[in-house]
């Protein structure tokens, strides 16, 4: 948080950050052997011929549609820090700063469809084999994949919250007031997609962000405009925990696909199943929180894993 933002601010706000930045610098190292590539595709085939399966998705599923993900070999958080909740409510430069870069990689995001990842997860709960999807993404891809029983835990980028009154916007719309304020901005940005992260910001020089005018609320007016997203630092929303937690009480099994697991609110599902005696089946490219509790540890392509599985049921 800078200064300016920090100064005035009471002792929790100031320890919220810090545990903030504690969790985006968690690295997730390995922490058993890995398993044998068939041992954990006939352990998870088993368990997905079982039937409901809650899946629980991370970036790992998105990457392939051209979304970037945060933790992985070659992750974003290598070269770019997510802000906080802290920093976005109490620092009016830091949010003015966020709104501009987003405004540009707003529309490298808005353009990602679907993958065969979510294509297949939305067929599989079509035949019962899933139960659902918990998904950390915040990309509404599996939405418009045909994802029904969804919880979207940290939120859909295509929503704005207004801070101050709390009226929600659709980002379309406000992307249309912000480009009618910043006439030619966005096409005369040089834009590299491979620059774009996971919640759409991207680097701009401060002189972009400077000439960059910012809309108010439709309602109030106020400025403080929020992606209607789970920030570092902010908490997931009752209703979502209990639509989650529900799920996975209904479920057989946990199938965690494209997730480190370093955030707590995903790999809070892994310890419930297994405090609950549900089996647990990992699949991601690199090692994860949770591995050291799942029954299969499948090491691999998300998409790639999710084709074989389903042709073999």
């Amino acid at each position: 948080m800078s200064e300016s933002a920090d100064r005035g601010h009471d002792p929790a706000v100031a320890r919220a950050h810090a545990a903030a930045l504690r969790s985006i610098a968690r690295e997730v190292v390995e922490t058993v052997e890995p398993q044998d590539s068939s041992v954990a595709r006939a352990g998870l085939l088993d368990l997905l011929r079982e039937g409901a399966v809650m899946a629980l998705t991370g970036a790992g599923v998105s990457t392939a549609s051209g979304i970037p993900d945060y933790r992985g070999p070659h992750g974003s958080w290598r070269k770019h820090r997510p802000m906080t909740y802290q920093e976005f409510r109490h620092d009016p430069a830091a949010r003015h700063r966020y709104w501009a870069r987003s405004f540009v990689g707003w529309r490298h995001i808005d353009r990602a469809r679907p993958n065969a990842a979510h294509r297949i997860l939305a067929q599989l709960e079509a035949r019962a084999v899933v139960l659902g999807v918990v998904t950390q993404n915040v990309d509404g891809l599996h939405a418009a994949a045909g994802s029904h029983n969804l919880v979207t835990l940290h939120g859909d980028l295509d929503k704005v919250v207004c801070l101050n009154c709390g009226i929600v916007e659709g980002r379309s719309n406000l992307d249309e007031r912000l480009a009618q304020a910043n006439p030619g901005y966005a096409e005369a940005v040089r834009l590299d997609p491979s620059t774009v992260n996971p919640d759409g910001d991207v680097e701009l020089p401060q002189a972009w962000v400077d000439r960059f005018r910012m809309v108010g609320c439709l309602v109030c007016g106020s400025v403080e405009l929020k992606p209607d997203v789970v920030y570092f630092g902010e908490s997931v929303p009752l209703e979502r925990k209990e639509r989650a937690t529900a799920m996975l009480a209904s479920a057989r099994s946990l199938l965690v696909l494209g997730s480190s697991l370093a955030v707590m609110s995903g790999f809070r599902f892994v310890l419930d199943a297994v405090r609950d005696g549900k089996p647990v089946g990992i699949v991601n490219a690199g090692p994860t929180r949770g591995d050291s509790r799942a029954q299969w540890r499948w090491r691999t392509d998300v998409g790639a894993a999710l084709e074989e599985l389903s042709a073999a049921l």
